[in-house]
Parts: structure tokens; sequence; C-alpha cells
């Protein structure tokens, strides 16, 4: 099982990813991950935090928030090298984020799978804490395993990467292990063959990954295609009210954003304006 060519960074990461993944292989074999995996207790339910929310999610938000650790990207460059992951994580718990994305690729995102397992250990046995996503470059069985050993509820599929049967796969061992996908698209046939690869929890990336042009209307143009069983989040680019309105409009359930909440004074604040706290009932 591999990655397919893309001709954008995702070959550049992805050939990187596999040099670590042979390295990570020699250092932890998959049979002592499985171990862990048995012991590890039940996950938290991404879709249905990201439908229904958490106690602390504020009354009358409209959208829920996924709340990115990201110190930087390659896009954007650097935002905090010094980003301590468990305590970004439990900000946006406090703000009231129903999810945390914890980003664990360590060249081009400067993240780490023990960011991960800081996250995950800040939060304990706490019923009513946020899912934690595993956001990475995954195209091999190992990884999935790897993610539910650390602790994570869901994980990131990016489609434009992986060929059709090799999502089937990844996607069917996620569930087998208790975990969710968040299976990523960029564009009308991406989104029909998340569905046909059976995703239930749909991301449409607003960033072009050729040319890192951001645009809402992806979103926008995507969503169409999504049906009403699948929860939708929408991706990158969002960084105001304005921004949250226009995927709301088109049938987003949540939002998923790192460089708003990363780079904000006050993510509190920001997280009530994005989840447009009092503008109208959440839809489900």
């Amino acid at each position: 099982m591999d990655a397919r060519e893309t001709g954008t960074i995702l070959d550049r990461i992805v050939a990187d990813r596999r040099v670590r993944l042979a390295e990570d292989r020699a250092r932890r074999p998959e049979a002592s991950l499985r171990d862990l995996v048995a012991m590890a207790p039940p996950a938290v339910d991404f879709a249905a935090r990201l439908r229904e929310g958490r106690r602390a999610t504020p009354p009358g938000a409209r959208l829920r928030l996924i709340g990115e650790v990201k110190r930087a990207s390659p896009s954007k460059g650097v935002f905090d090298a010094d980003l301590d992951a468990a305590k970004q994580a439990l900000a946006y718990a406090a703000a009231g984020a129903a999810g945390i994305s914890v980003l664990t690729e360590p060249d081009h995102f400067k993240g780490s799978l023990a960011d991960l397992e800081a996250v995950r250990a800040a939060f304990g046995a706490d019923p009513d804490r946020p899912a934690i996503l595993r956001k990475d470059f995954i195209f091999d069985p190992y990884q999935v395993i790897e993610a539910r050993a650390a602790g994570a509820d869901a994980l990131l599929l990016i489609v434009m990467m992986l060929e059709p049967a090799t999502l089937a796969s990844l996607l069917a061992l996620t569930h087998d292990l208790g975990m969710e996908a968040l299976v990523e698209v960029h564009d009308e046939i991406e989104m029909r063959a998340a569905i046909e690869a059976g995703g239930r929890v749909l991301g449409v990336n607003n960033r072009d990954l050729r040319t890192f042009h951001e645009d809402l209307g992806t979103t926008e143009r995507v969503a169409a295609l999504a049906p009403p069983s699948v929860t939708l989040v929408a991706e990158s680019a969002i960084k105001h009210a304005s921004d949250a309105r226009r995927m709301a409009a088109c049938g987003a359930h949540a939002l998923l954003v790192g460089e708003a909440l990363v780079t904000t004074g006050d993510i509190a604040a920001k997280a009530r304006e994005l989840m447009l706290v009092g503008e109208a009932e959440v839809h489900a």
C-alpha cells in the first residue's frame, strides 16, 4: 500500500514521510502498537461531536469548531515554533471546540506524534473532551494503527494522494479500530470518490495544493454533492465570521481552523466568532 503521485507538494511531503515511516517501524513494531490499541479506552465519536457538540459548546453556536494545533505550514511558514500542544488544545477545549486537530508531520509542519500523545493525556478521562484528530499524510496501515495507539479518535485521509482501493482499505481499518476518518477532498471528482469509498465525515479543503491559492468557493461548489447523512467540514481560508457564514450557508456542520486560532490574541473570542454564536440554531 502506498501513496500515488499528485504533481503537488504532497509528493515531497509523502517522500519524506516514507523515510520516517521506515524509521518508525524499526523503532516500534506494529505488534507493540496493537498491544497499546487493545488496552486503549473507547474513542470519542468524532462525527457525533461535530453534529451534537459538547456540554462546553457555547449555547446558540451555529457551527462546530475543530481547533488545529499547528506550528507551521509549507505555504505560510512558521506560526509559533514554541507552541505547547497540550496548552493550546486545552485553550481550544475551554473555548468550546468540538474537536482538536493535531499536526503530527515533523518536516514540513513541525509536529510530532508526541504532540498528539500530549494532547490526549491532557484531557485524561474527561467524558466531555473534544474528539482528537491526527492530521498527517497517511498512506500505510501502520500509520492508522499508530494513530489509535497514540490516542486519536479520528485521522485524516486525503483522497488526492490515495488510490481508490487504498482509500477504501485505510477507511475500513480506521473504522475497525473504532476511529473515524476525516476524508479530505478538493473538487467534485474527489467528493464522489470519498462518498463511494464510504466516507462518513468529509472535509473540503479550500486551499489548492498545486498553487496554495485559497478559495472559499471550493466548499460552496463541492458541498452540494454531499448526501444529508454525511458530516461536512470546511477546511482552510476561514479567518472571520463572514467566512464562517459562507460555509454554514452551503451546509457545513463544522470548520477546521488552524492559522486564525494560533495567531489570535484571544482564542475564546475568535472561537465564538467562527462558531457564529447566537446567530442561529445549529442544523443537524
